[in-house]
């Protein structure tokens, strides 16, 4: 990559840049032109930290419908030094580049709703163009693989009904092959649990009724505050909020039902914790037949063998292990009869941005741990 070259969104790939890649990936011919969709909330920073450390993504454009032109760097401080000059492209140059480049790599993170329309508008014109990005959509517009589903959870009509049967959506752990072009990676709490209950249903260990309470930090609300993410409201508290009501239940129970082929009731109370980042969420199920907590961690244990990101512990999973990084950690425990599986996960990274970067990996046949395998930062 040259020191000076200018993307058609603004973007300046330069020499800071190169070197907070981290880099031995060699010239930018080689890398994937990479656009990032609704870029100023939080996911979106993380996506941007994480393709400015992978050996083969080239930040080439950032939309942001609300502040084209202005330096990323406002919105992010923290990636001032890999991104000195870039700033955020409007929706006609990222349309532009969709349609000059061969392939690009397209990561939404662009709030449910408005993003069922915008991608299928850019796919429209790779299409027209002859080209073939490839998506990978972080909002909720492609989770569900019936309109009508959507609509029910969402409460408004799904935006492009006729593209979601070229979108997947699945935790990257649980499907060994991808018949889509595109993929609809799980909501943050989604995936934190669905890691311990997919292996639960599809190994046969438990009955399903599922019973879930889960902690998440507050940027899983977003970077508007509001009562219930504001810090003075927040801090030094523990609240629940949408128990037994949450939308991300109906989507865990049709997830989970692609993958394993069982249909499960799902009861989901979520909590607002006191911290920034990460999830912890346990589930409890009646056994199948009566189990150790040994043979379950050992079933466990088995079934993500050769996944680098899921960890099995003996002992009860810690955020702090987990936070800022693309791990999960899982472990069990039973009293004979009933079953608890406690998941952690960072809620930005393995939750949103990571596990769509992961995704990416797997579209374009790399390995599918390539730039996301540093370790949690542990002090957090």
């Amino acid at each position: 990559m040259s020191a000076t070259a200018t993307t058609s969104g603004g973007t300046t790939a330069n020499a800071a840049q190169e070197a907070g890649r981290g880099h031995a990936a060699g010239s930018s011919a080689a890398r994937v032109p990479t656009i990032v969709l609704g870029g100023t909330g939080y996911v979106a920073g993380e996506l941007l930290r994480l393709i400015a450390g992978h050996p083969k993504l080239e930040l080439r454009a950032i939309l942001s419908d609300s502040k084209p032109g202005e330096r990323v760097s406002a919105q992010f401080p923290h990636l001032a030094a890999v991104y000195p000059d870039a700033t955020f492209a409007a929706l006609d140059e990222v349309q532009a580049l969709i349609a000059s480049v061969p392939s690009a790599a397209v990561l939404c993170a662009a709030p449910h709703g408005p993003s069922a329309e915008l991608i299928d508008r850019l796919l429209k014109h790779a299409e027209a163009a002859g080209t073939r990005p490839r998506f990978v959509d972080i909002s909720a517009d492609y989770r569900f693989a019936d309109p009508e589903a959507y609509a029910r959870v969402y409460k408004h009509a799904h935006g492009a009904p006729a593209r979601l049967a070229d979108f997947t959506c699945a935790v990257p752990e649980h499907l060994a092959e991808l018949h889509t072009p595109h993929v609809a990676h799980p909501g943050c709490f989604a995936t934190t649990m669905l890691l311990a209950i997919v292996p639960l249903l599809q190994l046969g260990l438990v009955e399903p009724e599922l019973y879930v309470s889960g902690v998440t930090g507050s940027t899983g609300s977003g970077r508007t505050p509001t009562a219930g993410t504001h810090h003075p409201q927040r801090h030094s508290d523990l609240y629940s909020y949408n128990a037994l009501a949450h939308r991300h239940a109906p989507e865990v129970v049709a997830v989970a039902k692609t993958v394993t082929g069982v249909e499960a009731s799902l009861n989901f109370v979520p909590h607002s914790g006191p911290f920034a980042r990460g999830i912890h969420a346990t589930t409890q199920a009646r056994l199948a037949r009566p189990m150790t907590a040994a043979e379950v961690v050992a079933r466990l244990r088995e079934y993500y063998a050769g996944q680098p990101f899921v960890k099995v512990l003996d002992a009860a999973p810690r955020l702090k292990d987990v936070v800022a990084s693309n791990y999960a950690h899982l472990s069990a425990t039973t009293n004979g009869r009933t079953v608890a599986v406690m998941s952690v996960a960072d809620n930005l990274t393995k939750g949103a941005a990571g596990g769509a970067v992961q995704w990416m990996n797997r579209l374009y046949g790399w390995d599918q741990a390539l730039g996301l395998a540093a370790p949690a930062p542990g002090w957090t």
